[in-house]
C-alpha cells in the first residue's frame, strides 16, 4: 500500500528532470508564459520614461526654435547694418556731378566739395610731352659707338654708359630704359624705309618736362644719337572756363573749378565752346535711403513674426514674451523718431524726408518728398543721416550691440547653447536609467515565464500520472501503474 501511494507523488529526480524539461523548452521570452514579454516591457519601460522624455522633447524644440529664430532676427540686423556705410558718410551721400556737353573734348567728375553751376568750357590745345628722334642709320643692329650720355627731363638727369656691349641702336634703346635713376624717358625705335631711328619721348607732360641729351665723356662717338630732332614739343594744356585762360601741365586738370576734376581729351572747333555742368547727384542717394528703409522694416517684420501673436491662428512665435527683441524695437523706434534742433534748412527729422511710420507699424518712404529734399539741401540730409551722431550712425551701433563679438545675441545664444547641452546630458541620464529598468523587467519576467513553463511541465507529468487515458503519451506510465510496480 504504501508503495502504492509513494508511486503518486513526483519524487526528486522526477521534480529535477521536469524542471529540466521546461528550462529545455524555453528558447524564447513568452514561451513558458505564453506572454509578448518583450511587448510588455517596452510598454512598461515607455510609461516609465514618458513623463521625462516629454520634458526632454518639448525643452529641445523650445530651445532650438529659439536659436533659430535669433539666427533670424541676427541676419535681419545684419543686412539692415550693410545698408548704413553709405549713410554714415556725409561725403559719400552728399555727392555732385559734372558732365560736359561735348564728352569729345573732354569727361569731368565731381566730388562732395563740389558746387552747383554751368561752365563755359573751350580746349585750345592738349598738353604734351617731349618726343626727340635721331638721324636714320642702317638698322637697329647697326653699331653706333661709344661713349656716355647725360639724359635730363625737368631738372632730373641722369648718365648712360654706351659700350661694346650695347654700341648698337637697339643696344643704346635697351640701355636708356634699364638706367637707373631715369628722370621720365622711354626709348623705342622706329624703322622706315631710309634706315632706323632712336625715338625718346617723355612719359610726363607740361613744357617744364623737355627732353635734353648730351654726350659727357668729351668724345664724338655718339654724335649720331646727340644730334636729335624734336618732332614733338613738351607743352602745358590751354585751355578756358568762362573766357579766363588756364593751364595745366597735364591733362587731367584738378582746381580749375571747385571739386571738379576734368580730363582733357581734345581741342574744341576755334570759337565753338562746350559745356560743363555741375549739379547735385541725388540718385544714387535716394537709392541708398530706399535700402535702409527696406531693410528696417525687414528688421521690424521680423520682430513681429519672432515674438508676436497672431489671433487669427492662435499662434505665438518662438520668441513670443523674449525681452530681447522688443528692448530692440524700442531704441531702434527712438532713433528714428528723434527731431534734431537746428537742422540745417528745414532738415531736422526723417519725416522731412518723406520717411514716416505707418499704422502697421512699419515705414512708409515718400519718393516725391525724398527727391525734394535731396535736390534742395542734399547736404542737410546727409547730415541728419551720418556725421558722428546721425541716425544711421546710432543704428549701426545699436545693431553692434547686438550682433558684435560679446554683443547681447551671443550672450543669449550662448545660454541656449548651454542649455541644449544640458538636455542632451539629461536625455543620455534617462535613456541609461530605462535601460536599466527594461533589463530588470526583462529578467524578472523571464524568470516568471520559466516557473510558469515548470509547472506546465509538472501539471503534464501529473496529469499523465493521475489519468492514463488522457493521453497516448503516457501509456508507459500507465502500464507502469497497472502492474502494480513502483518506483523506489
Amino acid at each position: 500500500m504504501s508503495s502504492s501511494v509513494s508511486s503518486t507523488t513526483p519524487s526528486t529526480s522526477a521534480a529535477a528532470a521536469g524542471s529540466s524539461a521546461a528550462s529545455a523548452l524555453i528558447t524564447s521570452t513568452g514561451i513558458g508564459s505564453g506572454l509578448n514579454i518583450s511587448a510588455i516591457v517596452s510598454a512598461l519601460t515607455n510609461a516609465e520614461g514618458a513623463a521625462q522624455q516629454t520634458q526632454i522633447t518639448n525643452q529641445q524644440d523650445s530651445l532650438t526654435a529659439q536659436v533659430s529664430a535669433f539666427g533670424t532676427f541676427s541676419s535681419a540686423l545684419s543686412t539692415l547694418q550693410a545698408t548704413l556705410s553709405t549713410l554714415e558718410t556725409p561725403s559719400d551721400l552728399a555727392g555732385f556731378t559734372a558732365a560736359v556737353a561735348d564728352k569729345t573734348v573732354a569727361t569731368a567728375t565731381a566730388d562732395n566739395t563740389a558746387v552747383a553751376g554751368n561752365y563755359s568750357f573751350a580746349v585750345q590745345n592738349l598738353a604734351t610731352p617731349s618726343i626727340l628722334t635721331s638721324q636714320p642709320v642702317t638698322s637697329a643692329s647697326a653699331v653706333v659707338g661709344t661713349g656716355t650720355l647725360q639724359i635730363s627731363v625737368g631738372g632730373q638727369s641722369t648718365s648712360v654708359t654706351i659700350d661694346s656691349s650695347d654700341n648698337t641702336l637697339a643696344g643704346i634703346a635697351a640701355a636708356i630704359n634699364a638706367a637707373p635713376n631715369n628722370p621720365g624717358v622711354s626709348a623705342s625705335i622706329i624703322t622706315a624705309t631710309d634706315g632706323s631711328r632712336l625715338v625718346l619721348s617723355g612719359t610726363a607732360t607740361g613744357a617744364a618736362n623737355a627732353i635734353t641729351v648730351t654726350e659727357t665723356d668729351t668724345g664724338t662717338g655718339l654724335s649720331q644719337i646727340t644730334n636729335l630732332t624734336q618732332t614733338q614739343a613738351a607743352q602745358d594744356a590751354n585751355f578756358t572756363i568762362n573766357g579766363y585762360a588756364a593751364t595745366s601741365a597735364n591733362n587731367v586738370v584738378t582746381g580749375a573749378i571747385s571739386g571738379v576734376t576734368i580730363d582733357l581729351l581734345a581741342p574744341t572747333a576755334a570759337n565753338t565752346p562746350t559745356s560743363l555742368s555741375v549739379s547735385p547727384d541725388t540718385s544714387a542717394a535716394q537709392t541708398s535711403i530706399g535700402t535702409f528703409v527696406t531693410a528696417v522694416n525687414g528688421v521690424l517684420a521680423s520682430i513681429q513674426s519672432l515674438s508676436g501673436y497672431d489671433a487669427s491662428t492662435q499662434t505665438a512665435g518662438p520668441l513670443n514674451g523674449d525681452p530681447t527683441l522688443q528692448a530692440f524695437q524700442n531704441q531702434l523706434s527712438n532713433i528714428l523718431d528723434q527731431f534734431k534742433t537746428g537742422g540745417s534748412s528745414g532738415i531736422s527729422s526723417l519725416a522731412d524726408l518723406g520717411v514716416t511710420a505707418n499704422a502697421q507699424g512699419s515705414l512708409d518712404s515718400d519718393s516725391t518728398t525724398l527727391a525734394n529734399a535731396l535736390s534742395s539741401n542734399l547736404t542737410g540730409v546727409a547730415n541728419l543721416l551720418g556725421g558722428p551722431n546721425g541716425i544711421a550712425t546710432q543704428i549701426d551701433a545699436l545693431v553692434t550691440s547686438y550682433t558684435g563679438p560679446g554683443g547681447l545675441l551671443a550672450t543669449v545664444n550662448q545660454g541656449l547653447q548651454t542649455g541644449l547641452t544640458n538636455l542632451t546630458q539629461a536625455q543620455t541620464q534617462l535613456n541609461a536609467q530605462l535601460a536599466t529598468y527594461s533589463a530588470t523587467l526583462t529578467a524578472q519576467y523571464n524568470a516568471m515565464d520559466a516557473a510558469v513553463a515548470a509547472l506546465k511541465q509538472t501539471q503534464t507529468y501529473l496529469n499523465a500520472e493521475f489519468n492514463p487515458t488522457s493521453s497516448s503519451s503516457s501509456s508507459s506510465s500507465t502500464s507502469s501503474l497497472s502492474s502494480g510496480t513502483t518506483n523506489t
